[in-house]
């Protein structure tokens, strides 16, 4: 193929090549000229231009197949438009001699049409060039056309549109030529002639004005005509000709025609009246149709209907929506008026009417729903209600004329039914649609909305009733606050006027409608409803038999009330369950003989009333199964099961009923039949096993005795067919925009579909996806499809046995009929038999025995080979469920081998299709037949047919069914793919393109092959690339088809082949392709185009996106979809409109899924574009949105009032990218924001920070950061939480959340000390208030506390009369909450009031925590202020008053708020008790939620305790569990509680709980509430929350009283702990393991204190009894020994060493022998890691406290090793010479340890000195591990430990004479170290070891350490220290020796003495010296200078003596002296004040 990737084609390679491969390399030649032509230089295709252009004419004449023809003739004007042109007319010379030419045989067509497509091609491109040669080339093509076939006349009109659109204005002399030739085309026999003549006819109307001036009527009138007989394709393009040329005859200028006389201006209403001909009469002229209205025959056919139906869309999308916006009352009047009386012809039957209901209705969804937004929506919704007024009054001027004779007939007042049936229908929907933006609509008193549907549910007619009560529900589900409100008032009138029939079903219907609405309100209705509608219900069967006049109606209301009340669910229905099953017994007769004795007594009426209302009952007992099966216990079953029976008897009574009354019993006994088939169908078969029987014997007389003659496979089969085998039928089946009105078209002419009045029962049920209103069959035939699927229940139940009898009598029943009707009953026979296959197969049955199979084979067979095609494909289905239930190969291998033998012999194209599906369905099921020879003979007989060029029909079902094996053989499959590849290919480029559907099959195939091959075409090989080559070449040649849905095919295969082989798809033109086709007028190429996009920007999102507009950028000719603006606002933004038109629930859930891809690879970086996108969307409703403007009290500046006017009016008033996109989209904008808030905290720091921000924009201008467009954010928040939608106020409010939460505290830089957020406090508070309005649904104010709260607790605003607007919001809603559930509005379900009450109470927990924790570390830092200096006072007094003015303000509210916090943890508490203890609940319900609605509570519970609890917690800390008692308003302290007081008397206590008991409870439920928490936190727990529950319990223990109650209940501290433990080894975060850490030890310091208690008062009480027999207190009593699971200190063990453990593994000695680990190898830890060792050290050093002696000896070892190992762990050298942190914690748990009174204790004394001397050695060993890692170590740190050893231990513990020694030793090597720092350390640690009070331990050191530190000192005489860090050394060495002298005894004092000050003398400097001496010599000169001064006044005598001794010295000093008096004193000033750094670093290490 490479070779063919030339200018010239490569002759010589081509001459090789076999006669397929040749027609793939020219294609391949071709598409690749294609692409190159426009790019080669002009000179080069001159060069070669006569060599191509010969090449090119000559492939001509190789009749070359369509799309080859169609690239041969794109080349060759390419190549004539950019070379030369002369040659020209010879090749156009040249065509039209191969047109002219007389061969007519089949093998010279190609060559014919091939020179068409030139013609069309070369005069499309070089137009005007090619002069007046076009008059003859369009008379030789038209005279062509006389006798050409169907291909030829396509090809030809094709041809022509191109001629005319090159030519534009230039072709007029031939216009009328075309013309002729075109209308004889639009009513040709070929609908693929039609489709290309109605596509001539739309290029000729640009030109030609006649069209649409003087032959309008004939052009409309041949529109009319085409509709007849055609097909969707067909109907699409002639309805958009005929839309397009009565909107030009609308829009058409005069001037244009002011020449021509005979030209006139057309009116709207001619131009409707043209159309409405078209609607109400059909293609039949005017005058040959009069005839037949005369005799009352004539109905228009469906197809012309549909046909111009979708015109009137076409029309009105042409002109525009602000065309309809101006003319849309005309407009409307003229569509109803369609299915006014005015026309009786259309609407003459019913279904004529249904099916003309529906065409209106679509009218005006498509364009009302379609193109208007939400304002104009809203206009139109005024119009239609004012049409409903006007009709309604005609209405009743009819009904209240009272006067008989001029009573008009009932007829006249039904006349209007229909007009509002499409009204109510479409308010409804409008509504519907705009959601809760429609509530200005509604609360318009002038347009009175609900007035007039609520007085429609009294119309006369029932169809009006029930659309009446349909848009009520509509107007329920879009605006929730209107449910209670509506339901209250229908009930209202329903009780009232209960005595009239229309008033009793009609509000019947309203109410049932609204109950079915309730599920679709988050918001629901008060619980009590339920029980008044029961009431209602109730009353209205019992008061049915009072009066005959309107028993029908009342017990058919009841019964409907009772199943809409079902749709509750199970929540609301338990509590009626009783009542109802009561009314469920009643309506049977308890036994046969009563049945007999109904059977003798009734008459028609009687029987009528009863049937109804039994079938009512029936319809009650489905709902309550379907809706309610969590009610559905054995119990409730037994219940339900008595009157079955009895339902049955009645229903094989019925056909005798029917017989002796007759008709007027007919619908009822319908009716009953169908209800009680639905019902078992739902019901389990076990229950009604005894009835099995007669169930089937009447199921098999439906189904084969049926009543009617209409064909129902439509309905019934589609459900069992597989949905790709439903493509082999045409569009008809498929999801198009036009499914709503061409589903007419699938039923036969008898039939319209489904309409309300069918079954009022449907009102409440879910509308089945895409339907605005349920659209229930007629009777019939929803009889016959309860049928079939009820007895496919019951047949995969009943007996084998039986199962025979059944089939045999199904079979003889077809055999029986004859004609039309024995398809009908074949029809319904299969599909209940196919249903009970399906069944059979779920619950993995096996059929039965030979015989049965036989019968059942038989039956399926007989299907195969029926004419219906969807029986046949129903059919195909059955058999392969057949062979999977029966699951035996031989008997799968005789299905196929019947089918094979059928394929070899038959001719017929109905046996060849279906037996060819057949085999393909075979695979479906069994996965590969698994034999390869049976896969052989399958492809075999498939490559056979699908070859079959005299029947496409039997190419695309043998296609498909290729298709289906390839996907289904899996690898079998692979040795096939080769040829099956080059077969597709051959087909794609030789079937001609009108035959669409062998091209869609072609395209599955080529889709399965992909799949098949996947990855491997990735590869590289020789074969491989082939089969790429092939498969791209496929794809191309699919991309070129006229029919869109072989494009969608060939999109869906490049996606697949872009997943698995992405380098080798060109992805430029792949999206140019794309966006092309993103606004199709075909939904399935849409949907492909969006998932294929989909894919894409999963990986590739920006080269997609920089694809997209720079090929609009190019602007080739072909692209200018209209809807699509890419080069303003990118793909990205052409998505987003797409969305906002779009209808399509699949496709705008893709384009969302789309849009985010590339939002989250692209948000950052291209920042201000996608928030630009989103503004733009939520702005264009700005002007819609009549915003509460900021109402600013007086004493605000102007400037914030200002500050919101701007964010109200846009100013700009530009054209806005979106039109008024609806709400949806606009949440969808408003998501889109938090995503991109999220993607930037991810993408870096800067977006979040101005400074940076600022700075890095100013280095690089292209970079963009999110905290620049604040105000954009600020903005677009404000408007979406005050618009009209509550969805959208929603998302606002939690855009504004975010925004508040992350930019809290981004700093103002210009001025510091504010936060950046602080200018736009007037916006925020502007957009939450009217949250806080008493109207707002509970919802949005719930989100907007939540935002108060986040707000007020960010701290971004300091000033508190700022503060206190937003505060003012949260007070509001405090004393609505004060209230209780009672003042609670009954407009809404109870648990919405839970939900906001519980929003409020966590708002305001959480600015009471912001406070209480600001105060705290106010407090903090205010005691650090003092500790340093006293200037930061002033700025620590405005720090505070923020602080506890914020507190104030919650002070106010506290003791209202803490009761309701109290509260609500005691509902929670409750709410969360396991399922056993439910009896134990309060009946009425907790303080915030009521009993019946504790499920819907319980989620809003769960959302807000863990906060309420931590406020709680700080509130009863904070009062220190002092109470108030509201009674004595006496404070009364609670003591902590002693062991004294704990034993008092009980009965004493008074009956009013004492504060003691309060205290507990509450301290108790806060307990149990954490530990019910802690224990098993649901994995999807929030953080926040856990974080808070920890915090509450580390507050709790924070004040004594409990502490006592926890210290003295070990066994609830023990439980804690494990709580604790548990949850540390669950939750990684360190955050929440610090946390739990800080309860740890609090829980241990209430031990301690508990401890110590009993000890002081054991020793209180004990004052005579003897010290021996003091009670040990303290774990571990006498014995030492610790019980798990009972003791604190071992489970406070456990968790810490849980910590350390996975902090530290080496700790563990299991693994430390194990080689992974290698010892002595240092980690370094994380800081949380570091922090977290800390915490865990601190508590295993308090840990003996809590022990006994005894115990204490038992833990010892453990802690120790613990301690020591992590110094030993983590001692590693630190750059500074700091102590690393881990270290230092655990210096200081080994000292706490150390110093512990239980190493004095005389019972443990011994065992303690033991175990620490061995932890000393272990300490010392360190040094000595491995002579290597010694360098790693710090020996500081070791030392500072050995040091610890030696100070806070006994000194028997240090004092022997080995352990001392080798402390000495250690001190030795250290001060030789050559490291200062260690030097310094080293002198820092022997000063205070020197120092020891103990001489036993302080003497050996000064002995064998102190002559070496003065040996040093004098030898730094000579070496002067260099730098800082050796004068410390050498500073901190003088300290020791002078500390020394101070301790020695009296007698040594004069020897030390003496060898010092020499010392100190030889530091000091002449004055020549002075000056050039380095500054660590000055210094040093200074010190010793100033210890001099010290020294010399206390031991003058010594002092004296030496200077005596030494003239050189006393000079020396002397010159010092003199020579620094003057600087020493300004020196040793400063000194003074400024300590130098050596006593910092003291503070540090200072562990001493």
């Amino acid at each position: 193929m490479e070779l063919a990737h030339s200018l010239l084609l490569n002759e010589e390679a081509y001459n090789q090549l076999g006669e397929f491969q040749k027609a793939e390399f020219i294609f391949e030649w071709l598409q690749f000229l294609e692409k190159l032509l426009p790019v080669t230089s002009r000179a080069d295709i001159r060069e070669n231009q006569k060599k191509l252009v010969e090449q090119l004419t000559s492939l001509l004449n190789n009749s070359p197949g369509p799309p080859t023809r169609r690239l041969i003739a794109k080349n060759l004007a390419v190549l004539y438009s950019t070379g030369d042109t002369f040659s020209v007319y010879q090749t156009i010379d040249k065509c039209n001699e191969l047109i002219r030419s007389k061969d007519d045989s089949p093998s010279y067509l190609p060559t014919k049409l091939a020179a068409v497509v030139c013609l069309g091609y070369l005069y499309k491109k070089l137009g005007r060039i090619l002069g007046n040669s076009f008059t003859d080339t369009v008379g030789n093509v038209l005279k062509a056309m006389k006798n050409a076939e169907s291909q030829g006349r396509y090809e030809i009109m094709l041809s022509l549109q191109n001629i005319l659109n090159g030519l534009g204005a230039a072709a007029i002399p031939c216009h009328r030529d075309i013309y002729k030739a075109a209308r004889s085309c639009l009513t040709d026999r070929s609908m693929a002639v039609r489709c290309a003549a109605a596509k001539c006819l739309l290029e000729l109307q640009n030109e030609a004005v006649f069209m649409w001036s003087t032959d309008l009527d004939s052009v409309v009138t041949l529109c009319f005509k085409s509709f007849e007989g055609s097909n969707y394709d067909v109907r699409l393009a002639v309805s958009k000709l005929l839309g397009t040329v009565l909107a030009r005859a609308l829009t058409s200028k005069q001037t244009t025609a002011s020449t021509r006389h005979n030209f006139r201006r057309v009116s709207l209403e001619e131009v409707m009246e043209l159309l409405g001909t078209g609607f109400l009469r059909g293609s039949c002229g005017f005058l040959r149709a009069s005839g037949d209205m005369l005799k009352g025959t004539s109905s228009v056919s469906r197809d012309v209907r549909v046909g111009v139906t979708q015109a009137y869309v076409v029309l009105v999308s042409t002109l525009g929506a602000q065309w309809l916006e101006r003319n849309f009352s005309a407009f409307l009047s003229h569509i109803l008026d369609l299915v006014s009386q005015s026309h009786p012809k259309a609407i003459q039957s019913q279904t004529d009417a249904i099916g003309c209901r529906r065409c209106v209705s679509f009218i005006l969804q498509a364009t009302v729903g379609g193109l208007l937004g939400e304002k104009a929506q809203i206009a139109a919704a005024k119009e239609i209600c004012q049409a409903i007024w006007k009709l309604k009054k005609v209405v009743d001027a009819a009904m209240s004329d009272s006067n008989l004779e001029t009573r008009i007939s009932t007829t006249d007042v039904t006349a209007s039914q229909h007009v509002l049936v499409c009204a109510l229908q479409e308010l409804g929907s409008l509504i519907h649609g705009l959601g809760t933006t429609a509530a200005p609509l509604l609360q318009d008193s002038s347009t009175g909305v609900l007035e007039v549907v609520i007085s429609l549910v009294l119309h006369p007619s029932i169809s009006v009733r029930l659309t009446a009560a349909w848009c009520l529900r509509c107007i329920a589900v879009a605006l929730p606050s209107y449910v209670s409100l509506l339901l209250d008032r229908c009930i209202e009138r329903l009780s009232v006027l209960k005595s009239s029939p229309e008033a009793v079903t009609g509000y019947s219907f309203a109410v049932a409608a609204l109950l079915g609405a309730v599920k679709h309100s988050p918001l629901g209705i008060p619980h009590g409803k339920g029980k008044v509608i029961m009431t209602v219900a109730e009353d209205l069967l019992c008061s049915a038999s009072q009066n005959s006049r309107i028993s029908l109606q009342r017990t058919q209301a009841g019964w409907l009330l009772i199943a809409a009340l079902m749709t509750l669910g199970p929540a609301v229905v338990q509590h009626h369950l009783p009542r109802m099953l009561l009314l469920w017994k009643c309506i049977f007769p308890s036994s046969p003989k009563d049945l007999e004795t109904e059977k003798t007594r009734g008459d028609s009426f009687t029987w009528q009333v009863t049937l109804e209302g039994r079938a009512g009952a029936l319809c009650a007992i489905k709902s309550f199964v379907s809706h309610c099966a969590g009610l559905l216990t054995d119990e409730v079953v037994q219940r339900l099961l008595p009157p079955l029976p009895s339902a049955v008897d009645l229903l094989t009574q019925l056909s005798s009923i029917n017989k002796s009354y007759g008709n007027s019993v007919k619908t009822s006994s319908t009716a009953y039949r169908h209800k009680l088939y639905e019902l078992l169908a739902v019901l389990p078969p076990k229950t009604y096993e005894g009835s099995f029987c007669p169930v089937l014997k009447e199921l098999v007389a439906d189904l084969t005795v049926p009543d009617s003659q209409i064909d129902a496979s439509t309905f019934l089969l589609p459900p069992l067919c597989h949905e790709n085998d439903l493509l082999l039928l045409g569009p008809l089946l498929q999801d198009t925009d036009h499914r709503f009105i061409e589903e007419q078209l699938l039923l036969g002419n008898s039939i319209a579909g489904g309409s309300l009045e069918y079954d009022p029962y449907s009102i409440y049920e879910k509308v089945a996806k895409g339907d605005s209103v349920p659209k229930p069959l007629p009777p019939v035939l929803s009889v016959i499809s309860a049928a079939t699927r009820l007895f496919g229940v019951m047949f995969s139940h009943v007996a084998e046995s039986h199962r025979l009898q059944v089939l045999e009598q199904l079979l003889n029943s077809i055999k029986q009929t004859k004609g039309s009707r024995q398809q009908i009953v074949q029809l319904n026979v299969v599909s209940a038999f196919s249903t009970s296959l399906k069944h059979l197969a779920n619950c993995k049955g096996s059929l039965g025995p030979e015989e049965v199979r036989r019968s059942a084979l038989t039956l399926v067979m007989g299907a195969l080979e029926s004419n219906n095609p969807l029986l046949r494909c129903a059919a195909a289905e059955c058999l392969a469920r057949l062979a999977q239930v029966v699951s035996d190969s031989a008997f799968t291998a005789g299905l196929a081998q019947v089918s094979f033998d059928k394929l070899k012999s038959a001719r017929d194209v109905v046996s060849r299709t279906g037996h060819s599906l057949a085999l393909g369905c075979l695979y479906r099921y069994l996965g590969g037949i698994g034999s390869t020879q049976h896969l052989n003979a399958c492809v075999g007989i498939l490559y056979t047919l699908s070859q079959d060029s005299t029947s496409p029909d039997v190419q695309a079902w043998a296609l498909h069914s290729l298709s289906l094996i390839v996907d289904l053989a899996g690898p079998l499959y692979h040795v096939h793919v080769e040829p099956t590849l080059s077969l597709v290919l051959t087909l794609l480029l030789t079937v001609p393109p009108t035959y669409a559907e062998v091209h869609q099959s072609l395209g599955r195939c080529l889709n399965a092959l992909i799949t098949t091959l996947g990855p491997e075409l990735q590869g590289s090989s020789t074969t491989v690339s082939a089969l790429r080559t092939s498969c791209l070449l496929a794809c191309a040649v699919m991309q070129d088809n006229p029919d869109c849905l072989v494009q969608a095919q060939a999109i869906s295969c490049l996606q697949q082949l872009h997943m698995f082989a992405p380098r080798h798809v060109n992805l430029s033109s792949l999206v140019s392709c794309l966006c092309v086709n993103l606004c199709s007028s075909y939904l399935l190429l849409r949907r492909a185009v969006v998932a294929c996009l989909r894919q894409l920007v999963q990986r590739e999102a920006a080269e997609v996106s920089e694809y997209a507009v720079a090929l609009v950028k190019e602007s080739r000719e072909d692209f200018t979809p209209a809807d699509v603006n890419i080069r303003e606002i990118g793909l990205e933004g052409a998505l987003l409109g797409l969305l906002d038109k779009e209808l399509d629930q699949r496709l705008c859930q893709d384009i969302k899924e789309t849009l985010t891809h590339m939002l989250t690879s692209m948000a950052v970086e291209k920042l201000s574009f996608w928030l630009k996108l989103c503004k733009d969307v939520l702005a264009a409703s700005a002007d819609f949105n009549t915003v509460a403007s900021v109402d600013t009290t007086q004493e605000e500046e102007t400037a914030k009032a200002d500050d919101a006017s701007v964010l109200t009016s846009d100013s700009d008033e530009r054209f806005h990218p979106f039109s008024n996109p609806r709400w949806s989209t606009r949440v969808f904008a408003a998501e889109c924001v938090c995503k991109i808030i999220s993607q930037c905290e991810n993408a870096g720091s800067a977006h979040f920070d101005i400074t940076l921000a600022q700075e890095r924009k100013q280095r690089d201008s292209r970079d963009d950061f999110l905290v620049l467009h604040l105000a954009d954010l600020i903005r677009m928040a404000f408007m979406a939480a005050t618009d009209h939608s509550d969805q959208l106020r929603l998302s606002g409010l939690q855009t504004l959340l975010i925004v508040v939460r992350k930019f809290a505290a981004v700093p103002e830089p210009e001025f510091p000390g504010h936060v950046i957020l602080e200018q736009y406090q007037a916006n925020v508070g502007a957009a939450l208030r009217p949250a806080f309005a008493p109207e707002t649904p509970p919802d949005v104010t719930a989100k907007a506390c939540q935002v108060c709260s986040a707000w007020i607790a960010s701290g971004v605003v300091s000033d508190l009369n700022d503060l206190r607007r937003v505060h003012q919001l949260l007070v509001s809603s405090l004393v609505k909450v004060q209230a209780g559930k009672e003042a609670q509005s009954q407009q809404y379900n109870e648990s919405t009031s839970t939900m906001e009450i519980l929003a409020v109470l966590k708002a305001w927990a959480e600015v009471y925590i912001v406070a209480v924790e600001k105060q705290k570390n106010q407090c903090d830092a205010h005691n650090h202020c003092l500790k340093t200096a006293h200037s930061a006072e002033e700025s620590y007094r405005d720090v505070t008053s923020s602080a506890s003015g914020l507190l104030d303000l919650v002070q106010a509210d506290l003791g209202t708020l803490s009761k309701l916090w109290l509260a609500a943890l005691q509902d929670f508490a409750l709410l969360t008790l396991p399922s056993e203890y439910a009896s134990q609940l309060p009946a009425e319900g907790g303080t915030f939620y009521t009993a019946e609605t504790i499920e819907n509570a319980r989620p809003h519970y769960y959302n807000s305790w863990a906060l309420i609890l931590y406020a709680t917690a700080l509130w009863l800390t904070s009062t220190g569990f002092v109470i108030v008692d509201p009674d004595e308003g006496v404070t009364n302290l609670s003591r902590p509680v002693t062991p004294t007081t704990m034993c008092q008397d009980s009965s004493t206590r008074p009956l009013v709980k004492s504060p003691e008991d309060v205290n507990t409870d509450r301290f108790h439920l806060i307990l149990g509430i954490s530990v019910e928490f802690l224990c098993s936190p649901r994995s999807d727990a929030a953080m926040e929350n856990i974080i808070a529950c920890l915090r509450a319990l580390q507050t709790l223990f924070d004040v004594p009283w409990p502490r006592s109650k926890i210290g003295g209940d070990q066994e609830l501290g023990v439980e804690l702990l494990n709580v604790l433990h548990r949850l540390i080894l669950t939750r990684e975060s360190p955050d929440i393991q610090l946390a739990a850490l800080e309860v740890v030890r609090l829980i241990l310091f209430a031990a301690q204190e508990h401890v110590k208690e009993k000890r002081r008062s054991a020793e209180v009480d004990d004052g005579a009894a003897e010290k021996e027999t003091l009670p040990e207190f303290g774990e571990g009593k006498d014995t030492g020994g610790l019980v798990p699971g009972k003791s604190l200190v071992f489970a406070t063990l456990e968790l810490c060493v849980c910590i350390l453990v996975r902090q530290l593994p080496q700790l563990n000695p299991k693994l430390t022998c194990s080689p992974a680990v290698q010892s002595g190898k240092h980690l370094l830890l994380s800081e949380d890691g570091i922090r977290l060792v800390a915490a865990a050290l601190v508590i295993l050093s308090d840990v003996p406290a809590i022990c006994s002696p005894e115990g204490s000896v038992s833990v010892l070892p453990t802690i120790l090793y613990l301690i020591v190992g992590v110094l030993k762990e983590t001692a590693v050298k630190l750059q500074d010479g700091q102590l690393p942190l881990t270290v230092a914690a655990s210096l200081q748990a080994l000292k706490g340890l150390l110093s512990s009174p239980m190493a004095r204790a005389e019972k443990s004394r011994t065992a303690w000195t033991d175990l620490l001397r061995s932890a000393l050695v272990t300490v010392l060993d360190c040094w000595d591990q491995v002579d290597g890692l010694i360098q790693e170590l710090d020996e500081v740190s070791l030392l500072t430990a050995v040091t610890v050893f030696v100070m806070s231990t006994s000194p028997e513990v240090t004092t022997i004479e080995c352990l001392q020694n080798r402390c000495i030793e250690k001190f030795k090597i250290t001060l030789d170290s050559k490291d200062p720092l260690v030097q310094y350390k080293c002198y820092q640690l022997l000063h205070s070891i020197f120092q020891h009070p103990n001489k036993t331990v302080s003497y050996p050191y000064i002995h064998s350490l102190a002559p070496s530190i003065v040996g040093k000192l004098q030898e730094a005489e000579k070496a002067k220290p260099e730098n800082a860090a050796e004068l410390q050394v050498i500073q901190e060495g003088i300290k020791v020796v002078t500390a020394l002298t101070a301790t020695a005894e009296e007698e040594h004092r004069p020897h030390l003495v003496a060898c010092l000050l020499p010392i100190l003398i030889s530091f000091l400097l002449d004055e020549n010296a002075l000056f050039s001496a380095t500054n660590s010599a000055k210094n040093l000169h200074e010190f010793a200078l100033q210890n001099l001064m010290q020294i010399g006044p206390q031991y003058s005598s010594v002092f004296k003596k030496l200077m005596a001794s030494s003239p050189t010295m006393k000079a020396r000093l002397e010159s010092a002296v003199k020579g620094n008096q003057e600087s020493i004193k300004v020196k040793t000033a400063k000194h003074a004040k400024n300590p130098g750094k050596s006593s910092s670093i003291q503070l540090k290490t200072n562990f001493l």
